[in-house]
């Protein structure tokens, strides 16, 4: 799993118990998958479809650092599924793993828009197109 991005927990994160907010995290799980979508499927319109059971492990607090990690499971004629865990890079336990996230590529008309994408590109394969 490639983890992309790395979010810093600060006070407006956290939850009354003094931990990071569930609903923030997810925000930022939807995101990533977002822009991961976006970036493979070379596509400005990309829509969260379904997100699996998600897994709470662990907690972070006030000033810690934390991993997203995005691996793609399939691609499918409109959609990409992905694979998510998130890490504290200070405690290096898992906070959250969501097994499958499937993102739906759209048209115009903003309607399922096949992509035609079967594998995983990174950006230094398309500038040598």
């Amino acid at each position: 799993m490639k983890f992309h991005t790395r979010k810093w927990v600060k006070p407006e994160d956290l939850n009354p118990n003094g931990s990071l907010f569930g609903g923030k995290l997810l925000a930022w799980i939807d995101e990533e998958a977002a822009l991961y979508s976006i970036v493979q499927l070379e596509s400005p319109k990309v829509v969260t479809k379904f997100m699996s059971e998600i897994n709470f492990m662990s907690a972070a607090k006030q000033g810690d650092i934390i991993e997203i990690g995005i691996e793609v499971i399939s691609f499918g004629k409109s959609s990409l599924n992905l694979k998510c865990e998130v890490r504290n890079m200070m405690t290096r336990e898992t906070i959250v793993t969501i097994e499958n996230i499937t993102m739906v590529n759209l048209g115009d008309d903003n309607k399922p828009k096949v992509h035609r994408k079967t594998k995983i590109e990174f950006i230094d394969n398309r500038l040598n197109k």
